[in-house]
């Protein structure tokens, strides 16, 4: 048996990038000293999030715009060192600038991918990616997506027929903007999201983990609830609203056969029969 120790982060970051990475830089030592050797952070983890979804006065200039083959991709790098590292950063490419996420160890970049669907007036500050793609890392095949990605049952998929075995999700989800419950764990929108990261891990039968924002930033208040979910959709560790990381420990590939030993989901597809307007989907 050879189990993966992995762990999935809620955490508060902001717009001054030395300060978050210091922040970045200890949860990599904490995550380290538990044998921790998958670890994921938040969507938009070095620079912070936007202020606001659908509020165009509470905008600032956005978080600084990095490089995939930058100095601070190196440096994350650097501090990931043995271990499987996943982060979410605002990345330069061009003329655009991408919500993204980024897969290191001390070897350097193992994968990224910027994030395809986007909420209200997102693309107001981002354009859009336009792939879905696993990857093969020293702790087994990731697929990554980011925040309202896992809300399409295809963005998942695709990475899962793609061999993904873990997909992680970061995200810098919010709770809800109108009959906001003053109990974050009452609120509708957290509720959204957990739902979501157990339909994603056993629609799949892939083990999920799921990063969040917390705290607040601008006029957004994060619902936290940093998750590692098995392949049946059973939540191993949460975080709970508040800021922590959800450590759980798990032989992955046992997991999966497991789970999909007498119903495989991905086995079982009928691709022939999804019909719509005409189209298959595949």
């Amino acid at each position: 048996m050879s189990t993966l120790r992995m762990a999935a982060v809620a955490a508060e970051f902001s717009r001054d990038l030395e300060e978050d990475f210091t922040r970045v830089e200890q949860l990599i030592k904490e995550a380290r000293d538990r044998d921790v050797r998958l670890l994921a952070l938040p969507e938009a983890c070095l620079g912070g999030y936007l202020l606001s979804l659908d509020d165009a006065a509470v905008l600032d200039e956005g978080p600084p715009a990095l490089t995939l083959d930058g100095p601070e991709i190196r440096r994350l790098a650097a501090m990931a060192g043995e271990m499987t590292v996943v982060a979410g950063y605002c990345e330069a490419a061009g003329n655009a600038r991408y919500n993204s996420v980024v897969c290191v160890t001390g070897d350097g970049v193992l994968g990224n991918h910027r994030k395809v669907h986007q909420p209200l007036s997102e693309d107001v500050s981002y354009a859009s990616g336009d792939r879905f793609r696993a990857f093969d890392t020293p702790v087994g095949r990731i697929g990554m997506m980011i925040c309202y990605d896992k809300a399409f049952p295809e963005s998942a998929r695709a990475l899962a027929l793609d061999g993904a075995e873990i997909g992680v999700c970061v995200s810098a989800w919010p709770g809800a903007r109108t009959n906001a419950a003053a109990d974050l764990e009452e609120d509708r929108w957290k509720r959204r999201f957990d739902l979501f990261d157990r339909s994603r891990a056993l629609e799949n039968q892939i083990v999920w983990l799921s990063a969040n924002q917390a705290g607040t930033f601008g006029s957004l208040r994060f619902v936290g609830s940093a998750k590692v979910v098995d392949p049946g959709g059973d939540v191993l560790a949460d975080t709970g609203v508040r800021a922590g990381t959800a450590v759980a420990e798990l032989d992955v590939g046992q997991a999966l056969q497991t789970a999909r030993r007498s119903m495989g989901h991905l086995r079982d597809r009928r691709p022939d029969t999804y019909t719509y307007a005409g189209a298959v989907t595949t």
